[in-house]
């Protein structure tokens, strides 16, 4: 994911800075800090584990916060949900979530280390398991990270944003024009996963970027 111009927090129900985030990095450094100190002011709902949903629309700047958060938490793992999907033929919403606990919620909830699928986009198939041990912070980052049936584990849910045209120009900017139509696609498909879902109104969190 490209780094992005800026990103500042909309709402959240941590105390609100007394004037506006700064562009650039210096405002992702400032969102991340506040996600980073609400999680460590939070009880564990997953076992041990204070779980972190970084969720939002494909190109708003997920992958740019969840990095973030993780740097600010002692490089925390962040399981990045591209590499758990099937492709771009992944079903959001209760596939997906069902996938995300049995590999990854329902080990740390009991102490076990959690594993999950690697998908290789080039080859178009899953290659190998990845382990993600028990920790004190773990970040998930991706469409439908902070779906019904996950968030109810976290104990911070951010909603990152940005206009869809931005989006998409991030979007094929990264993985080339050639992929416009399944760009479109999945941003169809995960609109009406978000609409279903309600996971902007759970946020604690919105980003706009």
């Amino acid at each position: 994911m490209p780094s992005h111009p800026g990103m500042r927090a909309m709402m959240s129900p941590v105390p609100a800075p007394s004037a506006p985030l700064p562009e650039g990095p210096a405002g992702t450094a400032q969102v991340a800090d506040r996600i980073a100190a609400r999680a460590l002011a939070s009880p564990p709902r997953c076992g041990s584990v204070r779980v972190v949903c970084v969720d939002g629309p494909a190109g708003s700047g997920k992958t740019t916060l969840a990095d973030a958060i993780a740097e600010r938490l002692g490089h925390a793992p962040v399981v990045h949900l591209d590499d758990l999907y099937e492709g771009w033929v992944q079903p959001l919403g209760a596939p997906l979530s069902a996938r995300i606990r049995a590999w990854l919620l329902d080990p740390w909830a009991v102490g076990l280390t959690g594993r999950h699928l690697r998908y290789d986009w080039g080859a178009a198939r899953y290659v190998e398991w990845r382990e993600v041990p028990v920790a004190p912070v773990v970040v998930l980052e991706g469409c439908g990270s902070a779906a019904a049936g996950i968030r109810e584990r976290a104990c911070v849910v951010a909603w990152v944003e940005a206009d869809p045209e931005v989006r998409l120009h991030r979007g094929l900017a990264r993985d080339g024009a050639a992929l416009r139509d399944q760009w479109l696609a999945w941003r169809a498909a995960e609109e009406a996963h978000f609409a279903a879902d309600g996971t902007r109104g759970a946020a604690d969190l919105v980003v706009r970027t």
